[in-house]
């Protein structure tokens, strides 16, 4: 017998907790228990063996009749989700999985009426063990697999004693983040996303320039994208110039890749600075060297006439898709190798251009002056912060290196640090970088994209888009705030996309084309100062929606939820009938005609709730629905149903009531146009010694609804005579309506006397 924190190897089975979860675990399976305040019930699954090999897959054990969840690489970038419940359902390049170890109640009480026993939950985290990296994956016996690689044949020899962290508990979402926390007090390489300084961009409405222009955008089309959204009344704060800006070029014997709306991923960076698209009179073929005349001009511009905060620009972790042009910091041609589990899925011609072509790889002991005097450039010409994209690109050029991790961690270490140096508001966004190569090495990136692109001409990807995003956040949101990616707010699919990023607790921002807007959609996003009402949390599925499908089961809702300082917020979305296909490895439409589903709402769906209620909390709440308008008073433990078409959506804010000294009810829902209606209520305080009065802070402008038992007897706004308001019997919905402020940011102070 091998024994954890509640963990142990017993007769050959993986008992958690008093569950078996694996059985017939092979003989060569140790647990090594779990050190760290963060986890009581938690060990380190290891092998022995004779430690040598540069790559090894060893099995661990049989998992059957256990419902689980994995977020698996489905392409080199990025994840996606996939349930199923035996071992050989779990896919190669798995980095993540949750196993539903016992039957209960979903939300921990075994029943309605809180008889029976809890659920469990039991998480997996395959980890970094020295130069190596380990990755789940099922074989045809369902046996659960660790398969453990360096990327570098000449790394070949490990310890292999802690591959895979196992932890678990009765409520998923701490469970998920005490393991993580674990591993970040075990590896001290990277950092918990609670540590690290958020750029305040996440806080404003923002444009990207991709799918507006993508590699064509010019600065003139940079003026003119702002202009129009201008125009309409929704001044974005920030702006991402993506790929397009920057001084590229071809090998004479390259092969070119030609394709619709993409780079060309034979091009080399061959210089730091911008091309002659953002200098000022910039012909192609000739450079102006003032920087005057560079990027600086047209930052300045746009940050003066715009009233922008920040300017964000794109570059790849190794320069360009195809590296740095060789002889440039000290810069030499490398050749990817992707690993066996990255090749059993879906191909990439990024990734297969690259590879014929090769990749300028900058010397590692020498990137962070490139990282430095890149980004000092940048720095000077007015930029922000930037965008740094193909990262996971560095785990295919380990060879000659140290291995994948090595080189990763020697990346990352000296792009943290010039970004540290030159973007002090921690201005970096991490994207195509879904491997733990580059999560378990990330101490200050705090941003990172949660899935494959915003495609606007696909159709099959749309509601695929948005179960990635709320499934892989899962996991990627203990590390960083996920970026649920750009939109287009004029789009068959907008509202859709739109009501998900306001759940997401992310950025939101657009990547429209000047003139192409819905800007009602984008009013129910943002203020009229920029502003956008955002939730504290990761957005993530409900607890009940952790092991169905609602992308393939024909019969689920997703659900997401968030947290304001005083409310939840849940999005439903009907997102069945499209998914990664794993016999064609591709997004695909399997259901052309998805049925109307029905579902339930319920306050236990917020899950952390009790968190913004008071003590005396009784659990009762109230429900509004953004799109049916209603208002609903729903007692501890009951539910109300919601039943959406295929490709609909809803959004309900969800407020704990309190009952005031003089037996009434309250609860302040929020400005009730903006899809997360319950972020604008900023402070809360109740007089409950002498009378039943109540006050609040409240950002934005527009209808402002509370419910309330018993008519309001006055409603007072500081700075302002009484407010008129109007109160409806049956329902206690009470509104006002709120000017727009002159200030940005500001809070009405709001007094209402019951």
């Amino acid at each position: 017998m091998t024994v954890g924190a509640g963990i142990t190897v017993s007769d050959g089975n993986l008992v958690v907790l008093g569950n078996s979860i694996l059985s017939d675990v092979h003989d060569n399976i140790v647990i090594t228990p779990a050190a760290g305040d963060s986890l009581t019930n938690g060990g380190f699954i290891g092998v022995q063996s004779d430690g040598v090999g540069s790559r090894r897959v060893f099995p661990v054990g049989k998992l059957q009749g256990l419902r689980f969840m994995c977020s698996f690489r489905f392409k080199m970038w990025w994840m996606t989700q996939r349930m199923g419940s035996c071992g050989q359902d779990i896919p190669f390049e798995t980095q993540f999985l949750i196993v539903e170890g016992q039957n209960g109640s979903h939300f921990g009480e075994g029943s309605e009426d809180g008889a029976g026993l809890s659920a469990l939950y039991v998480v997996f985290l395959p980890i970094l063990e020295g130069d190596f990296r380990a990755v789940l994956q099922g074989n045809e016996n369902d046996e659960l697999e660790i398969c453990l690689e360096s990327g570098d044949p000449a790394v070949d020899g490990f310890e292999g004693s802690h591959l895979v962290l196992v932890a678990a508990g009765s409520n998923p979402f701490d469970v998920i983040t005490n393991a993580v926390k674990t591993v970040e007090k075990h590896l001290q390489t990277f950092s918990h996303r609670e540590k690290k300084k958020m750029p305040d961009m996440l806080n404003w409405f923002g444009w990207c320039t991709w799918d507006a222009f993508y590699t064509d955008v010019t600065a003139e089309g940079v003026r003119q994208g702002l202009e129009s959204l201008e125009k309409g009344g929704i001044p974005p704060k920030f702006i991402i110039i993506d790929d397009g800006w920057q001084s590229v070029g071809m090998d004479p014997t390259g092969i070119e890749f030609i394709a619709d709306n993409t780079a060309n991923f034979a091009s080399r960076l061959t210089q730091i600075k911008e091309n002659h698209k953002f200098q000022k009179n910039g012909k192609e073929g000739h450079r102006a060297e003032d920087p005057a005349m560079g990027l600086s001009h047209v930052v300045a511009e746009i940050k003066e006439k715009h009233y922008l905060k920040y300017v964000y620009v794109w570059h790849a972790i190794t320069g360009y898709w195809g590296g740095v042009r060789p002889g440039i910091y000290e810069s030499k041609m490398a050749y990817p190798i992707s690993s066996p589990g990255v090749n059993s899925n879906e191909p990439c011609d990024a990734l297969t251009s690259i590879t014929t072509n090769g990749l300028g790889l900058v010397n590692p002991e020498k990137v962070f002056s490139f990282y430095n005097e890149l980004h000092s450039y940048l720095a000077s010409a007015g930029i922000d912060g930037v965008k740094v994209d193909v990262q996971n690109i560095l785990e295919t050029l380990g060879a000659g290196h140290g291995g994948r991790v090595k080189l990763a961690q020697k990346y990352h270490k000296a792009l943290e640090a010039s970004i540290s140096r030159n973007f002090p508001d921690n201005g970096i966004i991490s994207c195509m970088s879904h491997n733990t190569d580059g999560l378990y090495s990330a101490k200050r990136s705090a941003v990172i994209r949660a899935s494959d692109d915003f495609w606007p001409r696909d159709p099959a990807s749309h509601t695929i888009h948005i179960a990635s995003v709320a499934y892989n956040t899962i996991f990627l949101g203990e590390f960083m705030q996920p970026d649920w990616d750009m939109f287009h707010s004029l789009h068959p699919m907008a509202e859709y996309h739109g009501a998900a990023r306001a759940v997401g607790g992310c950025a939101i921002y657009v990547s429209d084309k000047p003139g192409h807007h819905n800007f009602n959609l984008l009013k129910k996003l943002v203020l009229s100062d920029g502003s956008i009402l955002r939730a504290k949390l990761p957005g993530r599925p409900t607890r009940d929606c952790l092991f169905s499908d609602p992308a393939r089961d024909g019969r689920s809702l997703l659900k997401i939820w968030n947290l304001n300082d005083f409310s939840g917020v849940v999005g439903v979305f009907n997102c069945q009938g499209a998914g990664w296909c794993r016999v064609r490895k591709k997004n695909l439409i399997h259901d052309e005609q998805p049925g109307t589903i029905t579902g339930v709402i319920r306050a236990k769906d917020v899950d952390y709730l009790p968190r913004v209620a008071d003590d005396e909390w009784n659990g009762d709440a109230i429900v509004y629905s953004h799109l049916g308008g209603e208002v609903v008073y729903l007692p501890k433990n009951a539910s109300i149903p919601v039943t959406l078409k295929s490709r609909e959506y809803e959004v309900f804010t969800v407020v704990p009531v309190k009952t005031l000294c003089n037996g009434a009810t309250f609860a302040p829902i929020g400005l009730l146009k903006m899809f997360n209606s319950g972020g604008a209520i900023k402070e809360l305080k109740y007089e409950l010694e002498r009378n039943a009065t109540v006050g609040m802070k409240v950002r934005g402008s527009g209808t402002l609804g509370i419910y309330s038992s018993s008519r309001p007897k006055r409603i007072v706004v500081v700075d302002t005579e009484e407010m008129k308001f109007e109160y409806e019997e049956g329902s206690g919905l009470t509104t006002i309506e709120l000017r727009t402020p002159e200030e940005e940011m500001y809070l009405w102070d709001i007094t209402i006397e019951l």
